[in-house]
């Protein structure tokens, strides 16, 4: 089986639920204790394997390929004051040269069009696509997960990482279709989005990580705008899995949705507290906010 050496991230998106923080930066940007919301994404990428970082972006993203770049003058500052440590955490954030590649996403017009730009940059493999206003806070990278799921299904398949939430959310999701199961994976057998919960085949929602072949891209040339006018990478899907396998992942781990206040607050609570350096402390000031 071809390894699933590249991964997409898209990150066009304007956050506009972040206003008036994103106005002249990338919601992407925000921080998750010390490190932006992208970088989180990219190291559970990289601990799965990934070898190659695309990301698709849009006007005013510059700072993300600036982040991922080498900054000399702050590398040489930090050697002269002998800041090893902090060096350390540049060296290790930091991808390997040609690594990264960026392409514009010139109209707003979807998430399936934003894979689509993708398309040269990925060719002819499959590949993942990580949305990076999605953390998930895991022992074992999630892409990690998905990626040991696809070699054990030994075939040309899609896999998407699912969670169950209660049945009366469904309607804020894309829910899939519950087939036959092995292990933590199942085949799919259809996708609804946003059902209403008496018509939601299942309690399983989309999380935001997947693994996709590249014909894909084919059914993303032609297809026609979706909900919102936008091409949804979830109606390509649906064609897709009518001439290939898809299969659901539920892995371990718990997400929090970045895109929304709550979920961006509660995943700075909840990363801090996995930090040994600063949890004891940091424990102690959440009692007394909280009285």
């Amino acid at each position: 089986m071809t390894p699933i050496r590249k991964a997409v991230f898209p990150v066009a998106g304007l956050g506009t639920r972040f206003l008036p923080a994103t106005k002249a930066m990338p919601k992407e940007m925000l921080t998750v204790v010390d490190r932006p919301l992208i970088q989180h994404v990219v190291d559970e990428a990289r601990a799965a394997g990934i070898e190659h970082l695309i990301f698709v972006t849009g006007r005013n993203k510059g700072v993300i390929e600036d982040h991922f770049d080498l900054q000399y003058e702050l590398e040489q500052t930090l050697a002269a004051r002998g800041k090893k440590p902090e060096l350390s955490v540049l060296a290790e954030a930091q991808p390997a040269a040609g690594a990264t590649s960026f392409t514009r996403q010139q109209s707003p017009l979807g998430l399936g069009h934003a894979v689509w730009c993708a398309r040269e940059l990925v060719g002819r493999e499959p590949f993942a696509v990580l949305l990076p206003d999605v953390l998930i806070q895991a022992t074992q990278s999630c892409t990690a997960q998905m990626v040991e799921a696809y070699q054990a299904t030994g075939e040309a398949a899609n896999i998407i990482a699912v969670e169950e939430v209660p049945k009366d959310q469904v309607s804020s999701y894309g829910v899939v279709g519950v087939g036959e199961r092995k292990g933590k994976s199942f085949r799919i057998t259809g996708m609804v989005e946003k059902p209403k919960p008496a018509d939601a085949p299942s309690n399983l929602i989309i999380t935001g990580r997947y693994i996709l072949q590249p014909e894909i891209f084919d059914l993303l040339e032609t297809q026609q705008k979706g909900a919102g006018g936008e091409i949804q990478l979830t109606d390509a899907l649906l064609r897709l899995l009518e001439k290939q396998p898809g299969y659901g992942f539920q892995f371990d781990g718990r997400t929090f949705d970045c895109g929304s206040k709550l979920g961006f607050l509660s995943a700075n609570v909840a990363y801090a507290l996995a930090r040994d350096d600063i949890a004891p402390a940091f424990r102690s000031e959440l009692k007394k906010l909280l009285g």
